[in-house]
């Protein structure tokens, strides 16, 4: 079968190419799915450019992609929740979805929205489950006020539509071209970044989803409240996670030094902190697929590329400033 991978470390139009590789096989908790649709994500990006290679151990060559949406065309002997023909969609943490077939675990895999296409439906795995998983991480409920940084992202438009079906305020931040259509999302104060400085406005929120790391990390806990949550997406790790992560003492004592700072401004607002690395969860995915059923989650897709063109596609992300998802068509 035909294959997009990731050959080496180097410029990006170096590192990728079609491959033809064997068709995958299943066990008994498995589906095969005929791949329909994937998108492209900046997780494909940070694999390709080796900015997770302390993280995680890639063998190459590796077929790309984390999101796909397709069809079950075998099945494991111990699968009863799925069947042959049925229309599924995913998000697959061992990569593998830029090609014409995907083994995946029962577990991950769900059912998609009845009224998306498949590639409406690639667009949503990766970007859905991350906006679960950090609003549940900050336990965020009705009434609460919430910063969403880059609310035209993927991860951020997302977000800004679960929180408000949550019941919470939401601020959030976007470039002046962005601001219309992230107020169409439900936000309830849209702040333009180039024209705005966001910490004057917003004050003692009970969490700040950071999306983009760096500065906007620290000076979340300018803007949170007195035991409020920043929950992070890119920012340095926190000792919980690191302890998840089962990194040796060396490792752990890096990563200490490395959010020296952090450590500093929790204490000073008796504040909660934690970066987010996301997880498969088909349950989680399910709920994910009543609430675009239910149309209080709508999907934005900026471009969709035959597979053929899954370099430009690549490309297309890599360069930034994207206004809703990057898709693959492969079937």
């Amino acid at each position: 079968m035909k294959a997009v991978q990731h050959i080496a470390y180097n410029e990006i139009s170096e590192s990728i190419k079609f491959s033809d590789i064997e068709k995958p096989t299943i066990n008994k908790n498995e589906v095969l799915v005929e791949t329909y649709a994937a998108s492209v994500n900046p997780l494909d990006i940070k694999v390709i450019t080796g900015k997770l290679k302390m993280r995680r151990n890639y063998t190459l060559p590796a077929t790309m992609g984390y999101d796909v949406s397709g069809k079950i065309i075998e099945k494991g002997e111990a699968i009863t929740n799925f069947n042959i023909g049925d229309e599924v969609y995913a998000y697959v943490d061992t990569q593998g979805t830029f090609a014409e077939y995907v083994s995946i675990k029962q577990n991950i895999v769900s059912l998609k929205p009845k009224n998306t296409t498949f590639e409406e439906a690639a667009s949503l795995p990766l970007v859905s489950l991350t906006a679960t998983q950090a609003l549940r991480r900050g336990k965020l409920k009705s009434g609460d006020k919430i910063l969403i940084h880059a609310g035209s992202g993927g991860v951020g438009s997302v977000a800004i539509q679960m929180a408000k079906t949550l019941g919470a305020y939401v601020y959030t931040t976007t470039s002046t071209d962005n601001v219309q259509w992230v107020k169409a999302l439900g936000a309830d104060r849209v702040i333009d970044y180039k024209t705005e400085d966001y910490k004057t406005i917003v004050k003692d929120v009970d969490m700040v989803l950071d999306t983009l790391g760096d500065d906007y990390t620290e000076d979340a806990f300018k803007v949170i409240k007195k035991g409020g949550k920043v929950i992070t997406l890119v920012g340095p790790v926190d000792k919980e996670t690191a302890n998840r992560m089962k990194l040796n003492f060396f490792a752990k004592t890096y990563l200490a030094w490395k959010r020296r700072k952090i450590t500093k401004r929790i204490s000073e607002k008796a504040a909660y902190y934690s970066l987010v690395l996301l997880r498969p969860n088909s349950r989680q995915l399910n709920e994910i697929t009543k609430l675009v059923e239910s149309e209080k989650i709508k999907t934005n897709i900026e471009k969709e590329y035959p597979f053929k063109d899954t370099l430009n596609a690549v490309l297309h992300v890599a360069n930034g400033r994207t206004k809703g998802k990057v898709v693959i068509k492969i079937k």
